[in-house]
């Protein structure tokens, strides 16, 4: 799935540049040094937008491209600023069998997005993923640290309320 691009302007500080030049000096001399950039680039602003990985394609005195698609294939790696509230919901195999398409479907109708996208407000992020390691609870969504498990379609609006 192609990740969408961010409609959240890029508000970078200085402090966060500071740390992200800190992480590049620390590897540039090391080979394979652009995974670690990247995970502490992600660290540092939460996210990947385009204006950082062109700091770091500068630094390294590489293409863009070349960190773009490290950026956009590995799944830990993020494009967009996440929501204050991410609803993670396990498409893992209990919980896929037990319904969590159902449940992905209403979340995205309910917030007007898509998985992997987050509201304009910046309130919430949808994502899914494979395991959350609750199967006796499946299907199940987490929003930040808090599990819901063995809901169903119905059971979403009112989590979402709750929030």
């Amino acid at each position: 799935m192609a990740k969408k691009k961010s409609s959240v302007p890029f508000k970078g500080t200085k402090e966060q540049e500071t740390k992200l030049y800190e992480s590049i000096a620390a590897h540039k001399h090391i080979d394979g040094c652009l995974m670690p950039i990247l995970q502490d680039a992600q660290n540092i602003y939460g996210y990947l937008p385009i204006e950082v990985q062109k700091m770091i394609a500068d630094a390294l005195d590489i293409p863009l491209s070349e960190v773009y698609g490290v950026a956009t294939f590995y799944g830990q790696f993020s494009l967009s600023p996440k929501g204050e509230y991410v609803i993670s919901i396990c498409t893992g195999t209990a919980c896929y069998v037990k319904g969590a398409k159902p449940i992905v479907d209403e979340v995205e109708k309910e917030l007007g997005i898509k998985v992997g996208e987050t509201t304009e407000d910046g309130k919430f992020s949808i994502q899914d993923t494979r395991c959350l390691g609750c199967c006796g609870l499946a299907p199940v969504l987490l929003v930040n640290e808090k599990v819901y498990g063995r809901i169903t379609e119905k059971d979403v609006k009112g989590i979402l309320e709750e929030i």
